[in-house]
């Protein structure tokens, strides 16, 4: 057993069930290596998955969905040289591991060479394989999910007598457990809990009828808020978008809650990932030692928080996790690489292999009720819809909702509108960010305010 797997093993809080399960996917793990050795591939990799998970839905009173699921998964990728295969199987057993083996060899004889293909390098392999506090099972049988659900509902429809339906609560809990080896010799282990509690309702009637929810999510369950909580938060949310109305068409600053704010995140991430830079499809193309943003803006990765949602020792290959800078001082300092698009580019990967682990943008401002009042005039956006943004251009444009503000304080809803710019100007013309975290999300980002976009309404 690997000093990773020993330390899961003997772990207080995890059950002996789910020791054996990871014990289990290590070995199958080892096995497919061996047979693709066997078979002559100059290198492997395996990764292994389990997941189970419990999901109840309730609408109006009434149970609507109880869904239990017990997933699992082998995926084996083996290179001839620079020639690659790929196969995955939810057997694990030996005929079904050998079949799968056998298929990613057979793939990997008949593609073309590419310069780029391969394991990361050896040496960038981890070797603290530390655990972040992230496995927090909960026995949640599914008559008790339903209690919570209900509880949740009832609670957002008992707030006022204006919420006229609802769209219902869901309750959900689950757990993952994963192996990652190749043929450097690495085997990692990770395990994860989540768990989650959401409602939406109706306020209003007929052609005024307005729609809103909240959730809560964590990885456990003491860090969820209570159902009744949820739901008067879901309540409150509908209430607040009664009798909307639009504005005139001009420019504006434009404030994005926490929820909306870490989407301009994500645009950030999408532009400097590795598969954007290498195809040239970026707007933000070469842009590393750029100033993209305010002087005072930075952006750091995180891997090593306790109960993040993204917190990891390695990536999806294996490669030591490391905290670092993404934007310092406004500059951009690097992308957001694997090892295939870090060769591709000529670079190194940065531990980025399936994703970012934690992101979190530094504030310089207080919370959002101070934001709004140093907003002054402008709009509260607090809901986008549709895909308008052009990641090769930058250009953006998006369906809006939100709240428009007079004299530093909230005056009435809107919607109907559309709120539209330029991604670089965006990033450039940031003027605050806050310090209200939206725990929800590996973006750890608080709201944002930008200091001009042209908001469309009516004239």
């Amino acid at each position: 057993m690997t000093p990773n797997l020993a330390a899961l093993a003997h772990a207080p809080d995890l059950d002996t069930d789910a020791a054996a399960r990871l014990d289990q996917l290590a070995e199958v793990s080892r096995r497919a290596l061996a047979l693709c050795r066997a078979r002559g591939a100059d290198q492997a990799e395996v990764a292994c998955s389990e997941e189970r998970g419990l999901n109840v839905g309730v609408r109006l009173g009434e149970v609507e969905t109880v869904e239990a699921s017990h997933d699992r998964g082998v995926a084996v990728t083996v290179y001839f040289g620079r020639r690659k295969g790929s196969a995955s199987t939810a057997d694990l057993r030996a005929g079904s591991l050998e079949a799968t083996v056998e298929q990613a060899c057979a793939i990997a004889r008949y593609t073309e060479e590419d310069p780029a293909a391969g394991l990361a390098d050896a040496a960038l392999m981890a070797t603290d394989l530390r655990e972040f506090d992230s496995w927090h099972p909960w026995a949640l049988e599914a008559d008790a999910a339903v209690e919570l659900a209900l509880a949740c509902e009832a609670a957002g429809r008992d707030a006022d007598p204006r919420i006229a339906n609802s769209d219902g609560a869901s309750m959900g809990s689950g757990q993952s457990l994963g192996v990652y080896a190749n043929s450097h010799g690495f085997l990692g282990a990770s395990r994860d809990t989540h768990h989650s509690l959401g409602c939406a309702l109706i306020a209003g009637e007929g052609e005024a009828m307005q729609r809103d929810g909240w959730y809560t999510m964590a990885l456990a369950r003491e860090d969820l808020e209570s159902p009744a909580a949820v739901g008067r938060k879901a309540a409150e949310r509908a209430l607040a978008r009664l009798d909307p109305r639009t504005v005139p068409t001009g420019d504006c600053p434009v404030l994005f809650s926490t929820e909306t704010a870490r989407s301009l995140v994500g645009h950030l991430l999408g532009a400097v990932s590795g598969s954007a830079q290498y195809r040239r499809a970026s707007f933000l193309l070469d842009s590393v030692g750029e100033r993209l943003f305010p002087g005072w803006f930075s952006v750091r990765e995180r891997p090593f928080l306790m109960r993040g949602l993204r917190s990891a020792a390695f990536d999806d290959e294996g490669v030591a996790t490391r905290e670092s800078a993404l934007v310092e001082d406004g500059v951009l300092q690097r992308y957001v690489l694997g090892s295939y698009s870090a060769r591709k580019l000529g670079l190194q990967t940065t531990a980025n292999a399936g994703g970012v682990h934690n992101i979190e943008v530094a504030a310089n401002a207080g919370d959002l009720a101070s934001m709004v009042r140093d907003l002054g005039r402008g709009l509260l956006v607090t809901e986008l819809m549709g895909q308008g943004v052009n990641a090769v251009t930058g250009d953006y444009s998006r369906g809006a909702a939100g709240f428009w503000v007079e004299g530093g304080e909230i005056a009435y809803a809107v919607d109907g509108i559309t709120i539209a710019g330029r991604l670089r100007e965006m990033f450039a013309g940031i003027r605050a960010v806050g310090s209200e975290i939206d725990p929800r999300s590996h973006i750890r980002t608080g709201p944002i305010l930008v200091e001009r976009m042209t908001v469309a309404g009516t004239g």
